[in-house]
């Protein structure tokens, strides 16, 4: 499974259940790297989402709401239903898109890290795992730095280079 995350300067990724920032660079990568795909999100997440469910891609939302339904998705009610789901997918082809609870509960289960690294701080209250802090994750690419008005930023690819209790 992959990570797809936009975080600034801190790991902060979100406000108020949205981004901290909208780049169209970013936007776009994300669209790219993820249509044809499946996408595994959050129920806060999926509310985030301008048109509720991203089109193009097999949707996926968790949530313990076993009432919670979206027309075009498919909705799970435990780690273990979303584990049989994905099953029937490569790995390769499926990426995590949020929040921060979906991205701690479900890091283990990842192997690569598409990341924007943003390099401001802003005023965040949803926050990635710090994966250069972390042994079991390696920086194994970066862009060239990129600018959207003043604002810079690079795209990253982080890999799981071991697991945990092995570093």
């Amino acid at each position: 499974m992959n990570i797809i995350v936009s975080a600034d300067k801190n790991w902060g990724i979100g406000s108020n259940n949205q981004l901290l920032v909208r780049i169209p660079d970013d936007m776009r990568r994300f669209r790219e790297l993820t249509i044809g795909k499946v996408i595994v999100m959050g129920r806060k997440t999926r509310e985030s989402l301008p048109n509720g469910i991203l089109d193009g891609r097999v949707n996926m939302i968790l949530t313990h709401d076993k009432h919670y339904k979206v027309k075009g998705a498919i909705t799970l009610n435990s780690l273990e239903e979303l584990n049989r789901q994905l099953q029937q997918y490569p790995a390769d082809d499926i990426f995590l898109i949020g929040g921060e609870q979906m991205y701690r509960q479900l890091l283990d289960k990842c192997s690569r890290a598409y990341v924007t690294k943003i390099d401001f701080a802003y005023s965040a209250d949803a926050y990635f795992p710090n994966l250069a802090r972390q042994p079991e994750w390696r920086l194994t690419e970066e862009s060239e730095e990129q600018t959207y008005f003043d604002l810079i930023y690079h795209f990253q690819i982080y890999q799981r280079v071991c697991k945990r209790e092995d570093c």
